[in-house]
């Protein structure tokens, strides 16, 4: 009776996770190492490596809730978990990333520079503090199953702030190349971490697309479209992120202005296809 009660631990979703985990794991690492270079140019390869190494958190983050879904094998354990690898891969390791890498020389007003150093930390631990928050909120919302929490999130998640977070740091480090002086752009980084840090713990739904997987149908058109959309980020990986990431974190905000027929066109479209095609091997 005891065992009927422990959690059931899934091998290939729980493997994604661990995947997801082991990225945010070596980019603080990574980090870490660029940390104890005297020169930023130096250390502008350490923090490339560990923004790459946030992408492919992202890319596991993606890959183990389709498998779980695919195989009917979501499960409590899963959703604590893959939330404890996100705080790591997607909270620890950005808000490292930019106190060091972009954060740290915010010019202040001459009175208070001082306090520049602490500034950076402060604004990176917020980002850090509203991601827990989000995450501990999600899992508390997830357990009541309700159908509103199944299409849609409330605030927008980690994964995709980290990811915003990362191509625009990423941007930023490519267009200034080994200068540390960013001048406006540390600013701007600045505030879009802030900006983050309010979406994620706030009520803007942003869409899951978790109907969207393996089953999903398209047209040849739309392949077409989806080849040349991973093509070119592969090609222009400097710059495409940031515009991708930028999209979405944008359609959660104007969202609410859509009418309802546009909202399902966008975000129930290829998902209603995948049922569409489940619907009709049930008949079959």
């Amino acid at each position: 009776m005891e065992r009927d009660k422990e959690p059931r631990i899934y091998l290939l979703p729980n493997l994604m996770t661990a995947g997801n985990l082991c990225c945010g794991f070596f980019a603080v690492l990574t980090i870490f190492k660029g940390m104890q270079m005297p020169e930023f140019g130096d250390a502008k390869h350490y923090y490339e490596t560990s923004l790459l190494l946030i992408f492919g958190a992202c890319l596991f983050d993606l890959l183990d809730g389709r498998l779980a879904r695919l195989g009917g094998q979501e499960s409590d354990f899963g959703r604590e978990f893959d939330s404890l690898a996100d705080l790591v891969s997607f909270g620890m390791a950005p808000a490292l990333l930019c106190s060091k890498a972009v954060l740290l020389n915010l010019e202040l007003p001459e009175g208070l520079q001082r306090a520049e150093p602490g500034v950076g930390w402060a604004i990176a631990f917020i980002y850090l503090l509203c991601g827990a928050i989000r995450l501990a909120r999600f899992n508390c919302l997830a357990m009541l199953g309700s159908d509103e929490e199944r299409k849609t999130f409330r605030g927008i998640p980690i994964p995709m702030a980290a990811g915003f977070i990362a191509s625009l740091t990423f941007l930023i480090i490519f267009l200034h190349d080994n200068d540390r002086e960013l001048g406006a752009w540390n600013w701007v980084l600045a505030g879009a971490m802030l900006g983050l840090s309010f979406l994620m713990i706030s009520d803007i739904r942003y869409p899951s697309f978790k109907k969207i997987g393996w089953s999903t149908r398209a047209s040849i058109p739309i392949l077409a479209v989806g080849i040349l959309f991973v093509g070119a980020t592969i090609v222009f990986y400097q710059v495409l992120p940031a515009v991708w990431f930028s999209a979405y974190l944008f359609y959660g905000l104007i969202r609410p202005m859509l009418s309802a027929k546009r909202r399902k066109a966008v975000e129930e479209g290829l998902g209603s296809e995948a049922d569409k095609g489940a619907s009709e091997i049930e008949t079959e």
